[in-house]
């Protein structure tokens, strides 16, 4: 199809069109030439820069916001059924599509690059976009993340590699069939979903068993889950699998990460080959997603040392150690971590930048059902900073749990020796943060939700 695209989707309607993953979709239908329009619980640059695309974005959900001719409406796992624009999408026939199914039409026929894994995907997809774009092979990609700012998670280009992030919380990354396939590590995460490792490795299999016949997969050596996911899959017909980490039967070696600062050297063994290049993120975790990225794009017939020089070109995405400001001698950085196994690496990575300085952690736990399960190790991963500030749960999509709350981590924080303070009043926190910060401090902002807001107030009662 010229368009790129399926007849329905020549009109597509979004429900929740502002989301990291489903404003990179209608992003590139946008640029593909399709009518957009969508809707979203609120005003937020993502919607403003839709709009400078020629997107409809409609603020609020309502019924009257589906136009009667849609082609069909793209939605979520998020997206509840009483949603008033899904109910009125049934009343007149009008065909649902999920996110998934939509970005598996948008990379048909585009050599495909999936990446998964419980952390660190929105970081390696980056990565990948960055450095295919400046080999100016310039690729399509959807991200779950903003690059620089809004509306740079997605992009529709005349190449012919697709590079997207595959989502296993709800199994959607099933849909795909890529050339490449990533997987990051394998770990029991989204606990709504999957009820055990089993499970998880049963997803993950399926995912693997897309790979189009002659394609790869590039998998971690280093973690337990992925080494078991490797074993498993490694007999499959027509897939070559590609390891990478520092162990020493990596087929891609991690030879050495030495930090610089916020940055990081790293050294890789590729085809009995040294070769050295600069990650522009702090971090062991940050070395490894860059040493993955490189595999893929190696796997897709693009020469190692090219694509080593390019992905130094990558400066970070928003959320994933991203410097907010500095003001009165304290640094604000903000993170998307809220698994354990991410918390723990994005302080050490802080805690190697950071010298001698103090780390404090504004963490807001993200899930109930994720805290019933994790909270322990959550509390046991702040002990690595020197003091931390624990909100309420961000609820996201869940009900409540009952007796499920941030105490859990708290307890658990306490209990590992940590300084650990409660705080319930969201508005309170930049206050009592300010108060606790002296020269030379960085101040982490941690969490998937809305904890994310906070850095700028914190910047602001730190210059008054």
């Amino acid at each position: 199809m010229a368009s790129g695209r399926p007849t329905a989707m020549d009109r597509p309607h979004f429900i929740g069109i502002g989301g990291a993953g489903m404003s990179g979709i209608a992003k590139i239908l946008a640029e593909r030439g399709a009518e957009v329009a969508g809707s979203d619980a609120r005003e937020s640059p993502t919607a403003e820069a839709l709009r400078g695309l020629g997107v409809t974005v409609h603020i609020g959900h309502a019924a009257a916001h589906l136009a009667d001719d849609a082609g069909c409406v793209v939605v979520s796992s998020a997206i509840r059924e009483d949603n008033p624009e899904l109910v009125r999408a049934a009343e007149l026939s009008v065909p649902v599509v999920h996110r998934s199914d939509a970005l598996a039409a948008l990379m048909h026929g585009r050599r495909s690059i999936a990446v998964a894994g419980t952390h660190g995907k929105t970081t390696t997809t980056s990565m990948l976009a960055v450095a295919l774009t400046e080999l100016g092979l310039d690729p399509s990609y959807a991200i779950g993340g903003e690059l620089a700012g809004p509306g740079t998670n997605a992009r529709h280009g005349k190449g012919d590699i697709f590079v997207a992030e595959a989502d296993e919380s709800d199994r959607s990354f099933q849909k795909y069939d890529p050339e490449v396939a990533i997987v990051l590590n394998v770990e029991l995460d989204h606990h709504a979903n999957y009820a055990s490792m089993d499970e998880i490795y049963e997803s993950f299999e399926t995912f693997v068993g897309k790979v189009v016949p002659g394609g790869t997969l590039v998998i971690a050596a280093d973690q337990p889950g992925a080494v078991e996911l490797t074993a498993r899959v490694r007999d499959l017909a027509g897939i070559e699998v590609v390891t990478y980490g520092e162990s020493e039967s990596a087929d891609v070696r991690v030879h050495k990460v030495t930090p610089r600062g916020l940055t990081s050297e790293v050294t890789v063994v590729l085809n009995g080959k040294y070769l050295t290049f600069t990650v522009s993120v702090p971090g062991r975790h940050y070395a490894h997603n860059a040493v993955a990225a490189l595999a893929a794009g190696v796997a897709l017939g693009v020469p190692a040392h090219n694509l080593a020089s390019a992905l130094g070109k990558y400066t970070g995405v928003k959320r994933r150690l991203q410097l907010k400001g500095e003001a009165a001698g304290v640094q604000v950085i903000d993170s998307y971590a809220h698994h354990p196994t991410e918390m723990t690496a994005d302080l050490e990575a802080m805690r190697g930048a950071a010298g001698d300085a103090r780390i404090l952690v504004v963490f807001q736990p993200h899930l109930f059902s994720r805290t019933q399960e994790l909270g322990g190790e959550m509390g046991r991963a702040l002990g690595l900073a020197d003091a931390s500030v624990v909100l309420d749960i961000y609820p996201a999509r869940e009900d409540p749990i009952p007796g499920i709350t941030s105490e859990l981590i708290i307890d658990a924080a306490r209990a590992a020796g940590a300084d650990v303070t409660a705080v319930h009043e969201k508005a309170q926190v930049a206050t009592i943060v300010a108060g606790m910060a002296k020269p030379g401090d960085l101040v982490l902002t941690m969490g998937a939700g809305d904890v994310t807001d906070l850095g700028p107030q914190i910047l602001d009662h730190l210059s008054s």
